[in-house]
């Protein structure tokens, strides 16, 4: 059986906690900054944990992320 392997765009979008949730990133904080409010982007700058049902469908996917 060979190894699982993590997927390769999932290793920039997500983190790993020590805990072992995971982080993700928050849309519309890329670009077109500039007519966005100062709050807007602050609020944005934020990484919230995932949803437990988003981690399971994610699990095969990010494998060996650490």
């Amino acid at each position: 059986m060979p190894k699982m392997k993590t997927h390769s765009s999932l290793k920039d979008r997500f983190k790993i906690t020590g805990t072992g949730k995971v982080k993700r990133f928050k849309a519309y904080r890329n670009h077109l900054l500039s007519h966005k409010s100062g709050r807007q982007k602050r609020v944005l700058a934020g990484q919230p944990l995932m949803a437990a049902g988003d981690v399971r469908r994610l699990q095969q996917g990010l494998a060996n992320l650490k």
